[in-house]
């Protein structure tokens, strides 16, 4: 009877580290979009000067980018801003002609502490002056 009693504790502790490990806080840490500027869906007679988008964690710099894709699809690298906050992927664009009115998206991708590449667009519209 005794060695029984051992293998159902065996399995029952199995049975919950296995659910420790995967509802674990590493599980759920992609990083999420959680304020930007431009905001999503917003309007604006000029380009800002710098662009920011804010997560619910940290990020790699390094291994993260910020690119602007204007109404004609043509894509202008956003130059990262020194210092950036953990968080933040913040940048600018480099001097040039003014951009054209319409619609423009904002894409970012990053890489989270957890190991995560994850990516999305953040769309606005520039109005003319």
């Amino acid at each position: 009877m005794r060695p029984l009693r051992l293998q159902f504790r065996a399995l029952n502790m199995a049975f919950f580290m296995f659910l420790g490990v995967g509802i674990g806080p590493d599980a759920h840490a992609h990083a999420v979009v959680v304020t930007s500027d431009p905001a999503a869906g917003s309007q604006s007679a000029v380009l800002p000067d710098r662009f920011a988008v804010r997560f619910n964690s940290r990020v790699d710099h390094a291994r993260s980018r910020l690119v602007l894709i204007g109404p004609g699809g043509g894509q202008h690298p956003l130059m990262p801003a020194p210092g950036a906050e953990p968080t933040a992927l913040v940048g600018s664009l480099p001097p040039g002609p003014p951009p054209p009115p319409g619609a423009w998206r904002l894409r970012w991708q990053v890489l989270a502490i957890d190991g995560h590449i994850t990516r999305g667009d953040i769309p606005f519209t520039l109005r003319g002056p």
